[in-house]
């Protein structure tokens, strides 16, 4: 049977993080986590994009993706991420996949010391390992894809993110992923609009899906969004936050984008 792109990512992935495993040790990478959030604020990512009154942007710092290729291989970090925070984004995507979106944890690290703002670290997390090297990174947030993960992994994944203050985000595709999260309590649910396993992009996915997320959840809706119009018609079906990277890294303006969400709501 054929790999799906999801598959090889994960398959590679998995490579990556064993190798990581064995150079660094877990107990070191869980001390460093823990140093690292000694003093950080317990979920802050959560706070910043539920606020309500207001168009809450998490923009992606994303160089390359497998359906698009090469999006802006020569962008800067440091420099994006200080462009999203003056903007007014609410928080900062930073993917660090290596082998599919060029990535790396490096990314996070300058991310982080660029600007003040919340930041979630968006990979395919499926070892706690990297929940560990994302808080010591400097990451708020983690991602959790249902697709990936088992609902056993989801839940201790999940539970370990918030023992640390950081918040997990739990993403889902299809209703039957959607009623896993709502099994083990997610309290962030992004809906994706891209389908992990053809990377194909539809918004009716978060139209359709807006309706089975239980009643506390904070939801996110995330790929395909490229205009003023589709936020405001998506925040009027309950979404709170918005992840636009391709957009962005095209040289849309953030600043731009906001303001013609509020005037959606004028």
């Amino acid at each position: 049977m054929t790999e799906t792109i999801l598959e090889k990512i994960v398959r590679k992935k998995r490579v990556r993080v064993d190798a990581l495993k064995a150079s660094t040790g877990i107990g070191k990478i869980k001390e460093s986590a823990e140093y690292a959030r000694r003093n950080a604020d317990a979920h802050r990512f959560s706070n910043a994009i539920s606020a309500r009154g207001s168009v809450n942007i998490i923009a992606e710092f994303k160089k390359a993706s497998p359906s698009k290729g090469v999006i802006n291989g020569n962008a800067d970090v440091t420099e994006t991420a200080r462009q999203y925070a003056n903007g007014g984004a609410a928080a900062i995507s930073v993917l660090t996949e290596e082998d599919f979106f060029l990535g790396s944890v490096e990314d996070l690290r300058s991310a982080r010391s660029a600007v003040e703002i919340p930041i979630i670290r968006k990979d395919f997390v499926i070892d706690e390992f990297q929940i560990y090297d994302s808080a010591a990174n400097g990451a708020d947030a983690i991602l959790l894809i249902v697709a990936a993960l088992t609902p056993d992994e989801l839940s201790s994944f999940q539970t370990l993110a918030n023992s640390l203050g950081m918040d997990a985000v739990v993403e889902v595709h299809n209703k039957e992923e959607m009623n896993i999260a709502k099994e083990i309590g997610a309290k962030i649910i992004g809906v994706n609009n891209r389908n992990l396993k053809t990377f194909e992009v539809s918004l009716d996915v978060s139209r359709q899906m807006a309706t089975m997320a239980h009643e506390n959840a904070v939801l996110i809706a995330e790929s395909g969004i490229t205009n003023a119009a589709e936020i405001h018609e998506l925040r009027e079906l309950g979404y709170s936050a918005f992840l636009i990277g391709e957009t962005l890294m095209r040289g849309n303006t953030l600043k731009d984008l906001i303001a013609s969400s509020n005037n959606g709501d004028q």
